[in-house]
């Protein structure tokens, strides 16, 4: 191979290269588009209370953060959640949830309800205390629940989703502590 040719092979090199970059940008910027702030929402908190359990879990607004916190307790109940419409959330053709969360070092369940439904499907992710993780949950991986009792149902789509949640009930009694700052579909 000649010199010219050498530099031709650099040149077209560098240009896919810039070119790959440039693709990846786009796609970067095309999932931030489709990010929403967990803070902007209208959660609401459904405890174990509402069963006669003792767990308490309440959520704060605290600079660009969601903070969802409290205390478990397994005599009773053993769950603490938040809860939100999934509309201006979840695509149609989305195939998961992606969220960007800072835990304690628990496990956590994401929580989708379906329209007219009052079963629910679960899935869990694992926090590492202190540290931001980007978790993302597949739809496949989401499993039908009635009060923590797993059924035989089919599984569920984002265009069948009414409501997402975020829940824990992990046995463990002691404070909790998870912040999100965003909620996104892939």
């Amino acid at each position: 191979m000649g010199y010219r040719d050498r530099v031709m092979a650099k040149w077209v090199k560098a240009w896919c290269g810039l070119l790959i970059a440039t693709g990846a940008m786009s796609v970067v910027a095309d999932e931030q588009g489709r990010l929403v702030a967990a803070q902007s929402l209208d959660w609401r908190v459904i405890n174990d209370n509402v069963m006669g359990g003792r767990s308490l879990g309440d959520i704060t607004r605290a600079g660009e953060f969601l903070s969802f916190s409290g205390s478990l307790n397994t005599n009773g109940g053993g769950f603490a959640s938040i809860r939100v419409p999934a509309k201006n959330v979840l695509e149609d053709e989305a195939a998961g949830v992606r969220l960007r969360v800072r835990g304690d070092g628990r496990d956590y369940t994401f929580r989708l309800r379906p329209k007219n439904s009052r079963i629910s499907y679960w899935s869990q992710f694992a926090t590492q205390d202190g540290e931001w993780l980007e978790v993302a949950l597949p739809f496949a991986s989401f499993w039908p629940n009635w009060r923590g009792r797993r059924l035989n149902a089919p599984a569920i789509t984002a265009a069948q989703v009414a409501e997402l949640g975020l829940m824990i009930n992990d046995g463990i009694d002691g404070a909790f502590a998870l912040e999100v700052d965003w909620i996104a579909t892939y």
